[in-house]
C-alpha cells in the first residue's frame, strides 16, 4: 500500500497546481515496470463518479479531514454492518467514521460511527494476506425522531464469497486526496496465484477496502475488497483482493454481536 499511498499524497500536491490526478498517474506508470499480466495498452482508466449510497470513505478515529480507506454497507439482519480491508483497521475500530456517498465534501447520507471490528483470526495473529478483510458495525442515528440503522438509509450489497476469473466487477473507491471524491471502473477479474486481480488506473492510497461488486441474478454481490497481496497492490493500475476464505465466519460473528476483535497495527505492504 505504501506506493499507492505515496502516489496519493503526491496527487494532493499536484491538485494544488491544477494538474489532473489521472495525468499524474499515467506519467508515473510510464516510468514503472508493468505488473505481471498487464500491458500498456490493455489497462482501462477509472472515471470520476458521484458515488453509490452503499459505498463511502472510511476515516480513522479522530479525523474527518483525510480518509484512509473505503468501505461499503453489506446486508445484515441488524442493518448495521460494513465490509472493508483488515489492514484499514487498527485496534478495536471504535470511533472510525464512515461517510457513504461522500461527494464534493458533502455527506448526503450522514456520518456513521464505528462501534466494533471483526477480523479473521489469521489476520489478527499473523496478518495473513489471504485474510485481509474486516467487518465493522456502526451505531444507529436518530433521524426524524426515530432510531435508524445505516442499511435503512443506504441499502446494502449482498455478500458473495467466490471471485471467478473472467467475471466483470465494478469497483468504486475513494482515492486519498483533498476532494475525497470517488472513482469507478468496471474490469474483468484475473488471478495472481490465489489472489483475485483487476487492472484499472487510478486506485491509489485510500481505495483499500473498495468493494468488488458483481451483478448477479440475485442482485449485486461483493466478491472482493481491495486488499490481500501487498495490501491491495504496489502500483495504481493493478489491484488485488484476498480470496475472502475467512469472510463468512467473520461476517457471522459480526452479525451475532460476539466480542469484537483487536486488530494489530498493519505492517508494511512489502512493495
Amino acid at each position: 500500500m505504501h506506493n499507492r499511498r505515496a502516489l496519493g499524497l503526491v496527487t494532493m500536491a499536484v491538485i494544488g497546481l491544477l494538474v489532473p490526478a489521472t495525468a499524474l498517474a499515467l506519467g508515473l506508470r510510464s516510468r514503472r515496470r508493468h505488473a505481471p499480466g498487464t500491458t500498456a495498452m490493455a489497462v482501462p482508466v477509472s472515471r470520476a463518479s458521484t458515488g453509490a449510497p452503499q459505498i463511502g470513505a472510511l476515516y480513522p478515529n479522530g479525523s474527518t479531514a483525510v480518509h484512509d480507506c473505503t468501505a461499503s454497507v453489506v446486508s445484515s439482519a441488524q442493518g448495521n454492518t460494513l465490509v472493508t480491508a483488515a489492514h484499514c483497521v487498527s485496534g478495536d475500530g471504535r470511533g472510525m467514521v464512515f461517510v457513504p456517498a461522500e461527494h464534493a465534501g458533502g455527506a448526503p447520507f450522514g456520518r456513521w460511527t464505528v462501534t466494533a471490528a471483526y477480523l479473521p483470526q489469521p489476520w489478527v495473529t499473523r496478518q495473513d494476506p489471504d485474510e485481509d478483510v474486516a467487518f465493522l458495525t456502526v451505531a444507529p442515528r436518530t433521524i426524524g425522531g426515530r432510531r435508524t440503522e445505516i442499511e435503512q438509509v443506504t441499502g446494502a450489497y449482498g455478500l458473495g464469497l467466490v471471485a471467478r476469473r473472467g467475471e466483470r466487477v465494478t469497483v468504486t473507491g475513494y482515492p486519498r486526496g483533498t476532494s475525497n471524491d470517488p472513482i469507478t471502473c468496471t474490469a474483468a477479474i484475473r488471478m495472481t496465484d490465489e489472489f483475485p486481480t483487476f487492472d484499472c488506473h487510478g486506485y491509489v492510497g485510500g481505495t483499500s477496502g473498495s468493494p468488488w461488486v458483481l451483478q448477479t441474478a440475485h442482485g449485486p454481490r461483493i466478491v472482493g475488497v481491495i486488499g490481500g497481496l501487498n495490501q491491495g497492490g504496489c502500483v495504481e493500475y493493478t489491484s488485488y483482493s484476498s480470496p475472502l476464505s475467512g469472510a463468512l465466519s467473520t461476517y457471522r460473528r459480526a452479525l451475532s454481536g460476539a466480542a469484537a476483535d483487536t486488530a494489530p497495527a498493519p505492517r508494511g505492504d512489502g512493495c
